[in-house]
């Protein structure tokens, strides 16, 4: 059977099991794979976190240098997200430069702590106009067994919500790091969820069987009340505005679970975020 047939037999029998609300992994189309999230693994970050859905495995790390502010927010301090996918995570990864999928995975993923606002980047500011904290959020794929996009985003932020940065001491026009710790100024805790349309059903954290025969990928980012902060569409599919307005309702009510059990397995306050 040639590579061409494959995902078409495929596409068949993932669309006529949708239809009775089923999945072939057993899930029903807004199920999760199961999400387990590990922090504290890499040593010299200054936050790190492990985060799978199902087989995807993900981790990111946190670290801080000091820099120079943008020239349009002189007193703010900057955020850079990149990802790296490891060459033994899938067939389809090369070593070398990072691909245009894994530039879309850092942007989207950017997009979503970005618009939410989720560092206060006033309190990054050292001496103001002329030196800031430039946090760098590094994502890497370990394991690629779908949906890269909620896997990533969510190893990113568990990394921030674990991390603590270096105190300074500022004399003068010098910076004097004291050797002490002190939180993250975290204000929110966004989630985002991607789901997969496949013929005309909306399929929740897809696996990489779903994501081959894809008709078009959805992300959809909300912060901590409710609010919407970032949509990304993949693929060069078509999603109807009404579909479009029931993936954000469906990616609203999962968000919220998600982010339950970023609290719980973080041992966080959610309360507390943004008191920093």
């Amino acid at each position: 059977m040639s590579q061409r047939i494959v995902p078409t037999v495929k596409r068949k029998q993932i669309i006529e099991l949708s239809e009775s609300g089923r999945r072939m992994d057993g899930r029903t189309l807004t199920d999760y794979r199961d999400i387990t999230i590990q922090t504290g693994l890499v040593e010299k970050a200054e936050g790190s976190a492990l985060v799978s859905i199902g087989g995807t495995k993900v981790v990111a790390g946190i670290k801080f240098e000091v820099g120079d502010p943008f020239p349009d927010i002189p007193n703010e301090g900057v955020m850079q997200v990149g990802a790296e996918f490891v060459p033994f995570a899938s067939p389809e990864f090369e070593p070398g430069k990072p691909d245009e999928v894994a530039v879309e995975l850092a942007r989207v993923v950017d997009r979503g702590l970005r618009e939410s606002k989720v560092l206060d980047t006033s309190k990054l500011c050292l001496i103001p106009g002329k030196k800031v904290w430039i946090v760098h959020v590094d994502v890497y794929i370990l394991d690629h067994c779908g949906n890269l996009i909620d896997t990533a985003a969510l190893a990113a932020l568990s990394a921030m919500l674990s991390a603590s940065m270096p105190e300074a001491c500022i004399e003068g026009d010098a910076i004097r790091l004291t050797g002490k710790r002190m939180p993250m100024p975290i204000t929110d805790i966004p989630i985002n969820v991607t789901l997969a349309k496949i013929g005309n059903k909306l399929f929740v954290d897809p696996s990489f069987e779903e994501e081959e025969v894809l008709d078009c990928r959805f992300s959809v980012a909300f912060k901590e009340n409710g609010m919407l902060c970032a949509i990304q569409k993949g693929e060069s599919g078509y999603i109807t505005p009404e579909e479009v307005l029931r993936a954000v309702e469906i990616a609203k009510d999962k968000s919220q679970e998600i982010r339950k059990k970023v609290v719980e397995s973080l041992k966080l306050k959610s309360d507390k975020v943004g008191e920093s």
